[in-house]
């Protein structure tokens, strides 16, 4: 297969392959339900599942020709199935996880340890290879990689992950809880207050349990990261490698207010009980949806795709009363909830004098800014790193890990953040590079490999024009070059790439402005979500 690059391009474009279960139902289309939801991705499907067991016949509808919507797999060149957009597991709720039986309806997950690879670019001493740092959940082990760059790092790293694990452990009451209704605090009846009242009990939780942390809380999550990680360590690999995951999807800077808490966003969640766990989904993230759109059908639930809605209807009262196809058809309903982002569902779906010029404007002002290109790579052969050499072509522990490429220095990440906020995608950009074949077999052809490149940072204009097919394929070119340089080789393995630009995620998923899509959040990181 070397040499015979596959693109998404034209008339070499290969039909994704649905999985059985994410096929249109059986079950025709009726005019009235109780419940629509608008949207099949993972958020949605989670509704109708608990809509419909509690008894509401609830029914999806998904524009796609697949369920998922950020959480899909799709087969994207014959044999390799790939996770298209979110790509790891994490926060998955454990009580949803149960409710649903999602074990029992196949979904199965590969937790990573280690779970972080950071090769350094540089000569290795008396024949040695470069540095690498790799971080997992053996403390022992992560000192003695923390320790190749200082040893004051590597004393301190421990302390560093229970004082994340506290503040975040902290924060759990909040994870289920609806948001406090300001509203009802400050006007309306006394009895209105009072039941708003109750909407405070998880915040009032999350301080007792974090007590004299108050503070630390407050400043992980307004500070930069780089603030926080200043005052623990001295080693510019292992910053870099820790900030990472406090700018990922965002598009914002290590030294900019708010990036403490997207890296303390990352320990919040768990995997079957363990806590900070990520992890790949077998058979891809269409895995997730598929098993929970296999619970809400087994309550009775009616999900159905290539159903594309156009409006929401909205009665005088100005209560919804169900939708419009694209089609015409109509379809009533007591209630409709809507999987799509805020802006899509206000600004496009609902009639416009139906809503309040105070709330149409609150919609304008959300931020959707994504600095990601999504890009899936098809190989005929693993990578090698120069800094952890696999000579037989075996998986390493590494290969199982989120791999940071151009990380070795927070200095690296500023100068790419700045180059795209100049509407220019970075010239060395910061890349977290994942291999969900060397866990999931099921993924690839034997000997082969799915690689996913989630890359940053890039703007969804390119210094304020559309991106062309030509603009794609020099960027990825040019991420292609850099792997290159930690894995010679790898340019000649690829026999196909897929790549999604801000606007390519907007348009195929109704990801408005591209939205951050590296995980999962089921009831609640992200496609956003």
């Amino acid at each position: 297969m070397t040499g015979a690059v596959w693109t998404r391009q034209g008339s070499r474009v290969i039909q994704s392959i649905q999985n059985a279960s994410s096929r249109r139902s059986h079950t025709a289309l009726k005019s009235e339900y109780d419940v629509l939801v608008i949207g099949g991705g993972h958020n949605g499907l989670v509704a109708a599942a608990y809509l419909q067991k509690g008894g509401l016949q609830t029914a999806v509808l998904e524009r796609r020709h697949v369920l998922g919507g950020a959480a899909v797999t799709e087969e994207l060149f014959p044999g390799f199935h790939f996770s298209r957009c979110s790509y790891l597991l994490s926060l998955f709720r454990p009580h949803i996880y149960e409710d649903l039986e999602l074990k029992k309806h196949g979904l199965k997950i590969y937790r990573r340890n280690p779970h972080a690879f950071s090769p350094m670019l540089e000569d290795g001493v008396g024949g040695a290879p470069p540095r690498s740092l790799t971080l997992g959940s053996d403390m022992v082990l992560n000192r003695k990689e923390i320790g190749k760059f200082s040893q004051k790092d590597a004393m301190a790293y421990g302390e560093f992950n229970a004082y994340l694990d506290k503040l975040a452990s902290a924060a759990q009451p909040l994870l289920d809880a609806p948001p406090v209704d300001i509203i009802g605090l400050t006007s309306g009846s006394l009895r209105t207050r009072i039941t708003a009242a109750k909407t405070l009990m998880p915040l009032v939780k999350c301080g007792l349990k974090l007590g004299k942390n108050i503070p630390d809380f407050y400043e992980i999550v307004t500070a930069p990261i780089m603030k926080i990680l200043n005052q623990w360590f001295e080693s510019e690999p292992l910053k870099a490698t820790l900030a990472t995951d406090a700018v990922i999807g965002a598009m914002t800077s290590p030294y900019n207010p708010g990036s403490g808490y997207v890296l303390l966003h990352h320990v919040m969640g768990e995997l079957e009980k363990e806590k900070g766990s990520w992890g790949y989904v077998e058979g891809g993230m269409g895995g997730v949806s598929n098993a929970i759109a296999s619970s809400a059908r087994s309550h009775g639930a009616s999900i159905f795709t290539e159903k594309d809605v156009q409006e929401i209807l909205v009665g005088p009262d100005g209560v919804a009363k169900g939708v419009v196809l694209k089609d015409g058809s109509e379809i009533h309903s007591k209630l409709v909830l809507s999987n799509a982002t805020p802006y899509v569902t206000f600004k496009k779906l609902t009639p416009q004098a139906s809503l309040s010029p105070e709330f149409i404007k609150a919609i304008d002002q959300f931020d959707y800014t994504s600095p990601v290109t999504k890009i899936n790579v098809a190989v005929d052969k693993l990578p090698n790193f120069l800094a952890a050499p696999s000579p037989d072509g075996k998986p390493g522990p590494h290969h199982q890990c989120s791999i940071h490429l151009n990380c070795e220095s927070v200095e690296v990440l500023e100068t790419a953040y700045k180059e795209s906020i100049n509407g220019k995608y970075s010239t060395r950009p910061m890349l977290e590079m994942t291999i969900p074949s060397v866990l999931d077999p099921t993924l690839a052809p034997p000997g082969a490999h799915v690689v996913s490149f989630f890359t940053q940072f890039t703007p969804y204009y390119l210094e304020g024009k559309e991106w062309t097919d030509q603009d794609k394929e020099a960027y990825a070119d040019l991420v292609f070059d850099w792997v290159e340089q930690y894995a010679p080789g790898f340019k000649s393995s690829v026999v196909g790439r897929d790549i999604l630009t801000p606007p390519d995620l907007e348009r195929i998923f109704g990801l408005t402005g591209g939205v951050r899509c590296d995980l999962v959040l089921c009831g609640g990181r992200d496609f956003n979500g």
